[in-house]
């Protein structure tokens, strides 16, 4: 789960890590007033959950109140990467030396927490990476004994050069671990961490992702929860039994079980085509999932077409059939479907199917060029 930047400064706050001073806002005027209350130069930023804020004009200073109330009128309402820019964290500009990377995932081949700090703060840690790997330094934590201070002591060397400089980052390292464990995190970064020219070090950004697995245990961070339009339907898909996730293609899949899911996308990928999401119907699948399933798909404008490959083992192929023809009887589908049943009842299920005008065909990849096929005939008004 993905929270905004002022929630992940709450969070930073609680555990000690020191932040600008700020508020959310949501109008050109409450941002005007932010800036006059704290009679400084501040910082506007979006709040949305992608990346690239700041090069897509997201992220600005203003020196005034007025030039702050100018600029929120210009980055409210704005699109970066297809989120609606809806709140701005208004904040007191810093006054930056210096600028570091810290950032906490998980390792899944040690299995182990790491730690990842480098110099070059204040860009994309993966341009580092491509780039300049060598300017990243790494610390794999060992989660039965935790960070050690001797260990963020050695991190914060390859940060700073003055001692007073690298007692903050020993500071804001060990806190950061500490939020990154306490809330199940699965990503903790600051970027950039920096040093004011008073010697202050401040966690000028901040980003946290959630492990979802762990949100039962976090009620407080999953209460922040603001979901996206895509993620609004994969929540809907999921409570009514479907694994739903939103690709960008325009042929909607819909499969029982993740693998023939996945093989399903890679076969299409392979003919040329681009598959629209990843659907699995589940085990045992009833008419009324199937027809929730076709519902879910219909919903994205960029389907042109539907292909259905069904394997029917705990899964019946002619209740999959009646699911089928239930939903396009009910939502006047004129959109091509083209179905792949095979397994339990797959002879009822083509009896079932002769009369109607859906498009059977017998394999998976004869069903993967039919609905690239069709895709590319058909035009969606």
């Amino acid at each position: 789960m993905k929270i905004h930047e002022y929630q992940a400064k709450e969070i930073f706050s609680k555990f000690g890590i020191p932040v600008p001073k700020g508020r959310i806002v949501a109008s050109p005027e409450e941002a005007r007033q932010v800036a006059a209350e704290a009679g400084k130069a501040v910082a506007l930023k979006a709040q949305v959950l992608v990346g690239g804020r700041g090069k897509a004009g997201g992220i600005k200073v203003a020196k005034t109140a007025d030039e702050a109330e100018k600029i929120a009128g210009q980055i409210l309402g704005m699109s970066i990467k297809g989120e609606i820019v809806r709140k701005l964290l208004v904040e007191e500009a810093a006054d930056i030396e210096s600028e570091a990377y810290i950032g906490i995932i998980i390792d899944r081949l040690s299995k182990k927490p790491v730690i990842m700090v480098s110099r070059a703060g204040g860009i994309d840690i993966e341009e580092v990476a491509r780039e300049t790997p060598e300017k990243i330094h790494k610390f794999y934590v060992e989660p039965l004994t935790g960070l050690l201070t001797h260990q963020a002591r050695d991190l914060a060397l390859k940060l700073a050069d003055k001692p007073g400089t690298q007692a903050g980052y020993i500071e804001i390292i060990a806190k950061l671990y500490r939020t990154f464990v306490n809330c199940d995190a699965s990503l903790a970064e600051i970027n950039p961490c920096i040093t004011t020219k008073s010697g202050e070090v401040i966690a000028l950004d901040a980003k946290i992702n959630i492990d979802d697995n762990a949100l039962f245990r976090q009620k407080e961070i999953e209460s922040m929860a603001e979901f996206s339009s895509e993620e609004v339907l994969e929540n809907e898909a999921k409570s009514k039994g479907l694994s739903y996730i939103k690709l960008s293609g325009n042929i909607g899949c819909v499969v029982n079980g993740a693998g023939l899911a996945m093989a399903t996308m890679d076969l299409i990928k392979s003919y040329g085509g681009d598959p629209a999401n990843f659907l699995d119907i589940g085990g045992s699948s009833s008419p009324e999932k199937v027809t929730n399933a076709i519902d879910i798909l219909l919903r994205d404008k960029n389907v042109k077409s539907l292909f259905f490959n069904i394997f029917g083992g705990i899964t019946r192929c002619d209740d999959v059939a009646k699911g089928i023809i239930s939903a396009t009887a009910k939502m006047k589908i004129n959109m091509p479907i083209v179905i792949r049943l095979t397994g339990t009842n797959e002879d009822i299920a083509r009896e079932i199917l002769k009369s109607t005008d859906l498009i059977p065909v017998k394999t998976m990849a004869e069903g993967a060029r039919k609905a690239i096929e069709l895709a590319g005939a058909f035009s969606r008004s």
